[in-house]
C-alpha cells in the first residue's frame, strides 16, 4: 500500500539505504548492497544481468497479454506511489550523488508523475479508400534496455518504466555507478506499483552493481530489441555502437539571449530560476548568456536581486582552475578540460566557499562577466554557475550562441519580443527545445504546455521522447473490404 510519509519516517528510509550501502556513500562501492532496505529486499533487482533480462523478458510477456486498460491501471498506480514518495527519493538522491536540491528533485518526480504520457499517447492511424482498409499500429519493440544518469535517477527511470510500459514493453535498466541506490529503488517502487494494481511482481529490473561490462552484456543480449541512452557523449557513442536500434538523449550546452526588447526584469528573474533549478543539472538548463550591451548591466542587476551572486573575473578563472580539470584521452593523446565530479550538482555557496567566498544559503547561482573564449562559456558544467558575455546586436548575439552550443542542438532559451529576432535564432540553433521568455525548466513542461520527458534524444531525433517513442509501426491491410462509403 501507499503510505503518507512523515519526516521522520523519509529521515529513517534513506539512513536505512544509505547504510545498505556500506555506511555511506563514501565507502567503497564494492562493499555496497543496494538491494534492500530496513531488512526488505528490492524487488527486480538482480546480481546478474542475465537474470535481470530473463525477468525483465517475463514482464514484457506479462504486459503483452494485458489490455491497455490493465497497462492504464498499473501506469496510475506508479504515478500514485511516485507522487507520495517523491520527497525519499529526492532526498535520497542529493544524499547519495552530493548533487542537487531536494525541493527541486521533489518537484521533478511530481512533473514526471503528473506530466509523463501513458497509453493514450500510443494511437493507432486508419486509411481507406477505393482499396480497401489499412490499419497501423504502434508495436512494443519487447525488451527495452535502458541505461540512466546519475543526475536524474530516479526521475528518468520512472519516466521511462511509464512509456516504455504504455506502449507495452519490458524494461532492464543499467543505472549509472553514482546513483545505483536511488536509481534500484525507482526500480522497486515501479514493481510494487505493479503488484498494487494486479500486475506481475517483477515488471522492471536492473542489476545490484552495474559496470561497463554489465552494459555490454545488455548491448548484444538477443532479448534486448531496442536500446536508450540518458547519459554522457562517451555512454550515447556506445549505445549508438551497439548495431542495435537505439534512442541516445546526449549532452548540450544550452545558450540564452536577451535582446534589448525583453521584459529584462522578467527576463532576470527567469534565467536564475532556471540555471539555479536543481543545481543546473537539468540538461536543459541555462549555461551561458549573451546579452547586448545596452541592457546587459540591468539584466545583471535583476539577476542580482533573484538570488545570484556576481564574482569577478579574476575570481572565476581561480574558480575554473577548480571545477574544470584537464583529462587525457588515453587513445588520441588529446588534453581537454573536464567538469570535477567533485562540483557538480553542488550548491552555490559551496562553490563559492571553495575560492574563500563565504555567502549565506540564499545564493542560488553565481555570475560572472567573461569573454566568449571562457572556459565558463565553453564547457557544459552542470553547476549554478552562468556567464555572461556582453554583445553589439543580434548577428553578433546569434552567431556566438551557435557556437557556444557545439552544435549539439539539444536546447536553446531567448528572452525578446521580437519575433524575427526569436525566428533567427530558432533557425540558427535548430536546437530540440527552444524556450522563449520562461526558464528553461518550461521546455519539458514544467510552467509550461506539453509533455515531460527526462529523456531528450536529439543525437537520433526522437526530440521529447514519449511512450510513441518506444514502439515499432506494424501495417495490417484488408483489401478491397471494409470501406464503408
Amino acid at each position: 500500500m501507499a503510505i503518507n510519509w512523515t519526516e521522520a519516517q523519509i529521515e529513517e528510509v534513506v539512513a536505512s539505504v544509505i547504510k545498505s550501502l556500506g555506511g555511506g556513500v563514501s565507502t567503497a562501492r564494492s562493499d555496497w548492497d543496494s538491494t534492500q532496505y530496513n531488512g526488505r529486499k528490492l524487488i527486480g533487482i538482480y546480481a546478474d544481468m542475465n537474470d535481470a533480462i530473463d525477468a525483465a523478458t517475463a514482464g514484457y510477456k506479462a504486459v503483452r497479454a494485458m489490455s491497455l486498460e490493465e497497462r492504464e491501471k498499473i501506469i496510475s498506480a506508479i504515478r500514485e506511489l511516485c507522487r507520495k514518495e517523491a520527497p525519499i527519493m529526492a532526498k535520497l538522491g542529493v544524499a547519495e550523488t552530493k548533487m542537487g536540491r531536494v525541493e527541486h528533485k521533489t518537484a521533478k518526480h511530481i512533473l514526471v508523475a503528473d506530466k509523463t504520457p501513458g497509453t493514450a499517447d500510443v494511437v493507432a492511424q486508419v486509411k481507406t479508400g477505393d482499396y480497401g482498409l489499412t490499419l497501423t499500429e504502434m508495436a512494443p519493440f519487447g525488451v527495452v534496455g535502458s541505461i540512466t544518469p546519475s543526475t536524474n535517477p530516479s526521475e528518468t527511470v520512472i519516466c521511462n518504466s511509464i512509456g516504455m510500459i504504455a506502449a507495452g514493453n519490458g524494461v532492464v535498466f543499467n543505472p549509472h555507478p553514482n546513483a545505483i541506490a536511488t536509481s534500484n529503488y525507482a526500480v522497486d517502487l515501479v514493481n510494487r506499483a505493479s503488484a498494487m494494481a494486479g500486475g506481475p511482481a517483477v515488471l522492471v529490473a536492473s542489476v545490484v552493481k552495474p559496470t561497463l561490462d554489465t552494459a555490454q552484456i545488455m548491448y548484444k543480449h538477443n532479448n534486448i530489441r531496442l536500446l536508450v541512452c540518458t547519459g554522457g557523449p562517451g555512454v550515447v557513442k556506445s549505445v549508438l555502437s551497439s548495431g542495435k536500434k537505439a534512442i541516445g538523449a546526449g549532452a548540450g550546452n544550452p545558450p540564452v539571449i536577451v535582446d534589448d526588447t525583453a521584459d529584462i526584469k522578467k527576463a532576470g528573474k527567469d534565467i536564475i530560476d532556471g540555471c539555479s533549478f536543481d543545481n543546473n543539472l537539468p540538461c536543459i538548463a541555462e549555461k551561458e548568456v549573451f546579452a547586448f550591451k545596452n541592457i546587459a548591466d540591468e539584466l545583471i542587476s535583476e539577476m542580482l536581486k533573484n538570488g545570484a551572486y556576481k564574482i569577478t573575473l579574476e575570481q572565476a578563472n581561480k574558480l575554473a582552475e577548480i571545477v574544470l580539470v584537464e583529462s587525457k584521452n588515453p587513445k588520441t593523446g588529446i588534453v581537454k578540460k573536464t567538469v570535477s565530479r567533485e562540483c557538480v550538482g553542488r550548491d552555490a555557496a559551496v562553490l563559492l566557499a571553495k575560492i574563500g567566498v563565504k555567502v549565506s544559503d540564499d545564493v542560488r547561482c553565481i555570475i560572472c562577466e567573461t569573454d566568449f573564449e571562457h572556459p565558463f562559456v565553453q564547457n557544459e558544467l552542470m553547476m549554478p554557475i552562468l556567464p555572461i558575455v556582453r554583445v553589439n546586436d543580434i548577428d553578433q548575439a546569434i552567431d556566438l550562441a551557435v557556437k557556444a552550443e557545439h552544435g549539439c542542438r539539444h536546447t536553446a532559451h531567448m528572452h525578446s519580443k521580437n519575433i524575427d529576432n526569436l525566428t533567427r535564432f530558432a533557425r540558427a540553433v535548430e536546437t530540440t527545445i527552444f524556450v522563449k521568455n520562461a526558464p528553461s525548466y518550461a521546455g519539458i513542461g514544467f510552467g509550461g504546455e506539453g509533455h515531460t520527458t527526462f529523456t531528450i534524444a536529439g543525437p537520433t531525433g526522437e526530440g521529447l521522447t514519449s511512450a510513441r517513442s518506444f514502439t515499432r509501426y506494424r501495417r495490417c491491410v484488408l483489401s478491397e473490404s471494409f470501406r464503408i462509403i
